[in-house]
């Protein structure tokens, strides 16, 4: 077989980058290459369409294996296991502890049990909520307002009182002071100095439970606020070296403190450049930790077999722990990229961002809900219970039947990956020196320099998703024509979420999802059909079959995007024929469908029989600028920023 194989592989001659160059040039006529082909993310860098094992000479890491530092290809050495989470909100104890051990049922391994008070908790409460739960079995995560420490107290205390093996108990709290800054604008336990020596505390209370974390760092507040994939990271790195100086100040090692760490990171749609992400958080993180000389404080090292007692093979020869650089991730589905309209999308988003993730190798992943207050959707059906269910069964599914968790990085050796993590990582790091040369995370936020940089990336995105270069299926492209929201909506859906405290010493990151202006555009013209009818869009084809087909079908998506209702035709064979249909539609646009050619002959002579309507040409024709000075002057092509010129409509329409 051998033999075989190498004769038939010798019959070929080989491909060089430079003949796949010139082959594509010759398929795509001509055009510019790289403006054709070359790909320019929000974040800077270029990809290209091919990569090559040469590609890859550059890279240092390729060397390792699973669990071996730096972690490029994954902190686990036999499995990709994950934890499905799911969110419990506390209204009562025992209401709680019903749907906790329900979902437990049904496929969830964390649980996160969001508590908005539990200062005045008796140890009572913590029994009640926790009634029946084998904690060595599932990962136990709480979500808590006010009252952190003394909810992280009545819990090691029903651990100890249960003589559960602390060993085997994993889980995390949501303490860090930076993650009130950046959504409040200001820091938890008032000063800055009195936030660190809470985390410290906390940390203190946990040295009974080895694998509880107690500070945990939101980067998907960073990523939902509008930032590009390389910001989220650098900004999540950036807290984490905040948190490990601060502690380091006091005299705790890192080695003590960067075990107690979970990063919360958000994972959007952009399917490959979110494994890269996780591959390169893993890596840099671990640089990081391993600048700071953590020492070795496993109770068994996880890089190695040895017992502590006889020495650490991991620290040797410079007494440096690097499995303290072995980063936690918990990945949430963004909320960016949800939509109020057509939601059932947001299950075939959430879907790829879940495989992202866990092939990324992430430690735990929430799958929102495709409807309900997790994903911004303030629908009332289908119901919540459905979207949690659909949720959970989304991870099950990876699992079960894709076996996602068998394989520790099958991205691994991907040409594409291992480029883009290098190039990820190479953004985020120079990110990070900028952050970092601003005093840390801290003063930087407190400047406002953080905010701005959002805000520059925040724009950005709005201004591809008006534009249509990027896409938000079923709100910018493709809509459902016939879909209506006919409930009231308040207006906070489709507002960034402001938390700013009354306290605050800097602006904070504001949460929004992309699609809200076109949402409220689109919701402005069902509130406005429920007393005056619904605009109507007649699409007037004439001319090329081709041309006014492919037009017509542009058009109809286009305005569909506002809520209109459109009118297509298969075809009118004269200018009278089509002008009469169009009056007698009711239509307050009428659109003309035809080729450039064909616009100069019909274009005028339809304009001037539908004085009483908005005539729009769809397309750019030479002929534009001759038209326009006659007085036809709408026109809509892809070059058009398709919010503004909706939103034009509905004003001339008096929405």
């Amino acid at each position: 077989m051998s033999n075989n194989s190498n004769t038939l592989f010798g019959e070929f001659a080989p491909v060089t980058p430079e003949q796949w160059k010139e082959k594509t040039i010759i398929d795509i006529k001509g055009a510019d290459f790289d403006k054709r082909m070359v790909w320019k993310t929000i974040d800077g860098f270029s990809v290209e369409p091919l990569y090559w094992l040469q590609d890859l000479n550059s890279l240092s890491y390729l060397d390792v294996m699973p669990g071996q530092f730096p972690f490029t290809r994954g902190t686990k050495k036999t499995s990709n296991e994950w934890y499905i989470r799911q969110a419990v909100q506390v209204t009562t104890p025992a209401e709680a502890n019903a749907k906790a051990l329900n979902i437990l049922q049904k496929g969830v391994s964390s649980l996160a049990f969001e508590i908005a008070d539990g200062s005045a908790w008796t140890q009572n409460d913590m029994s009640a909520l926790l009634k029946s739960i084998e904690l060595e079995a599932i990962e136990t995560c709480f979500v808590v307002g006010c009252g952190k420490r003394h909810i992280l107290n009545l819990f090691t205390a029903h651990v100890a009182s249960h003589k559960f093996d602390t060993s085997k108990i994993h889980g995390s709290i949501n303490a860090g002071y930076l993650n009130s800054l950046i959504v409040k604008g200001a820091f938890c336990c008032g000063t800055q100095a009195d936030s660190e020596k809470h985390v410290q505390d906390l940390i203190a209370a946990v040295h009974a439970l080895p694998k509880f974390r107690v500070i945990e760092i939101d980067a998907n507040t960073v990523s939902n606020a509008g930032s590009t994939i390389s910001q989220e990271l650098a900004c999540a790195l950036a807290m984490g070296v905040e948190y490990l100086s601060a502690a380091e100040a006091q005299g705790l090692n890192a080695g003590v403190v960067a075990p107690r760490m979970k990063f919360n990171f958000a994972v959007s749609s952009n399917y490959f450049m979110e494994i890269a992400k996780f591959r390169a958080a893993k890596m840099l993180w671990a640089k990081i930790v391993e600048a700071y000389k953590p020492e070795c404080n496993c109770e068994k090292c996880e890089c190695q077999t040895e017992e502590k007692t006889t020495g650490c093979a991991c620290c040797a020869p410079q007494k440096i722990c690097t499995c303290a650089g072995k980063i936690n991730i918990h990945a949430v589905t963004s909320i960016w990229n949800k939509s109020l309209y057509d939601p059932y999308v947001n299950m075939l988003r959430t879907q790829t961002e879940a495989m992202s993730a866990v092939i990324g190798g992430v430690n735990s992943l929430t799958v929102l809900p495709f409807v309900g207050k997790e994903s911004l959707t303030p629908l009332a059906e289908p119901s919540q219970e459905f979207s949690e269910r659909i949720a959970r069964n989304q991870q099950s599914l990876l699992k079960d039947e894709c076996h996602f968790d068998k394989i520790v990085d099958p991205s691994a050796g991907s040409y594409y990956i291992e480029t883009l993590t290098d190039k990820i990582a190479e953004s985020a790091w120079t990110i990070f020196l900028g952050i970092q040369e601003k005093g840390g995370f801290a003063e930087a936020f407190k400047a406002g320099f953080i905010q701005s940089q959002i805000e520059k990336s925040a724009s950005t995105h709005n201004k591809n998703v008006a534009t249509r270069r990027e896409n938000l299926l079923g709100v910018n492209q493709f809509p459902n024509f016939n879909e209506v929201i006919t409930a009231d909506v308040c207006e906070c859906a489709f507002k960034p979420v402001n938390k700013k405290a009354d306290n605050a010493i800097a602006e904070p990151l504001h949460v929004y999802r992309g699609a809200q202006a076109f949402e409220l555009m689109r919701y402005n013209t069902d509130t406005f059909a429920k007393t005056k009818g619904r605009p109507k869009v007649f699409m007037l084809t004439i001319g090329n079959l081709t041309f006014r087909k492919a037009r017509a079908q542009f058009a109809c998506n286009f305005f569909a995007c506002a809520g209109f209702e459109v009118i297509d035709n298969n075809g009118f064979a004269t200018i009278d024929e089509g002008v009469k249909a169009a009056k007698e539609s009711g239509a307050q646009i009428v659109v003309i469908c035809s080729s450039d050619d064909e616009y100069a002959e019909v274009a005028l002579p339809i304009f001037e029989k539908l004085q009483d309507k908005i005539v729009v040409v769809a397309g750019a024709p030479a002929c534009s600028e001759e038209l326009a000075a006659k007085g036809l002057k709408n026109f809509i092509s892809v070059k058009s920023n398709v919010l503004e010129t909706l939103q034009q409509y509905q004003s001339m329409l008096g929405i």
